[in-house]
């Protein structure tokens, strides 16, 4: 992604994700903060903004009225805007996508909100597990009999909204390249959601699956897809859904998988569970890591993420790395020709961003020379 030039509007979450996602494998972003970015006149801790990596900041107060020119004569240079505003909030800044593909037709405009840009309850406010609540995810998932339980605020924001909302963006931008027009990408947060829900709502039409918390075979219902306690008191993980898996694994932890000739019939869970809770609880997870890991039994410790980095194949992989700011996943996914990486720490408020107007030749901003351009990167 060399060389596209997107805008970044304030955001939290999965804006900032997504920018984070383009700037690691390439992109020139140009983040447009607030004046007074944390609230109380200092600079946010650019150390631990992990998710500001790789970009330039400039600092423009949206609501002035002198703003407006500025920001249209910055958009006309760039590939793509990105912004997580309520709907018709940019269109109130005399920024929407009306009149920014009117400047620059070129321009891929990616809309980012939880409930979209139409419908009851666009204009209301939201969090990731109100979104992942409305769409049949959050029931899904937790312990048979308790309350559902948010995974973080993975699915929602980052999966069913940054990655949907960089999909649109590369899509578009493909589309581009025959049509050399830009357009609009409405990318609700909901539908992202939903569309990450399909194999389960899949199961359900099949009666595979159950309107029923930790009682099905992905969500922790099965005894043989699951998390155990051992006898250190951390904890190991198997996903033996196949036969063949379900039998390598019961042989290596010394059972004998005919005394369940079907691991998928319901009335045996209840049994099953209680064996491999035993078993599991013998040994501690080193051991188990030790007896299991590496071979066929779907098997995996159930790491805190102080220890993830430290594990042996991520090392090997490079999953996660220190960029000079301190340990945080790598970036993703990997090419064989053209890698991305991890890029310098989040810019304080300001960072960067005159010499990114320059380089993209805005209005007043003649470009520098290639050289100088890489100096700021």
């Amino acid at each position: 992604m060399r060389g596209l030039k997107v805008v970044e509007m304030p955001a939290i979450g999965p804006v900032p994700f997504c920018g984070m996602l383009l700037a690691d494998l390439g992109a020139d972003v140009l983040r447009l903060d607030r004046p007074h970015t944390a609230g109380l006149g200092e600079p946010l801790d650019t150390a631990c903004d992990d998710l500001g990596r790789g970009k330039r900041s400039l600092v423009v107060d949206l609501k002035a009225p002198s703003s407006r020119e500025r920001v249209l004569a910055i958009l006309e240079k760039a590939d793509v805007v990105i912004e997580g505003f309520r709907p018709g909030v940019m269109e109130r800044l005399g920024l929407g996508p009306e009149v920014a593909l009117r400047r620059n037709p070129r321009l891929v405009y990616g809309r980012m909100t939880g409930w979209g840009q139409h419908g009851p309850l666009a204009a209301s406010a939201g969090h990731d597990i109100n979104y992942l609540a409305l769409t049949g995810a959050l029931h899904a998932i937790g312990r048979s009999g308790e309350a559902p339980v948010p995974p973080l605020n993975l699915v929602a924001d980052f999966g069913g909204g940054s990655l949907y909302l960089a999909l649109g963006i590369l899509s578009a931008l493909h589309e581009r390249q025959s049509s050399g027009a830009g357009q609009v990408i409405d990318a609700a947060i909901v539908d992202g959601a939903s569309s990450l829900m399909t194999l389960a709502y899949a199961l359900r039409r099949q009666g595979l699956w159950r309107d029923e918390r930790g009682a099905n075979s992905l969500d922790g219902g099965a005894p043989w897809y699951d998390s155990y306690r051992c006898l250190d008191g951390e904890y190991v993980c198997v996903g033996a859904l196949e036969r063949k898996f379900f039998v390598e694994l019961m042989g290596l932890i010394g059972l004998d998988a005919d005394d369940f000739p079907d691991h998928m019939d319901r009335a045996c869970w209840p049994a099953l569970r209680s064996v491999l809770g035993r078993t599991f609880a013998q040994r501690s997870r080193d051991a188990w890591c030790a007896l299991l890991e590496g071979t066929d039994c779907c098997f995996a410790p159930v790491l805190s993420m102080a220890q993830a980095a430290e594990h042996p194949h991520l090392k090997a992989r490079g999953t996660f790395a220190d960029p000079g700011t301190g340990m945080q996943p790598a970036a993703a996914p990997r090419f064989s020709r053209t890698p991305g990486r991890a890029g310098h720490a989040a810019p304080a408020p300001g960072c960067g961003g005159e010499q990114a107007l320059r380089d993209w030749g805005v209005e007043g901003h003649p470009p520098t020379g290639a050289a100088e351009a890489r100096s700021d990167r």
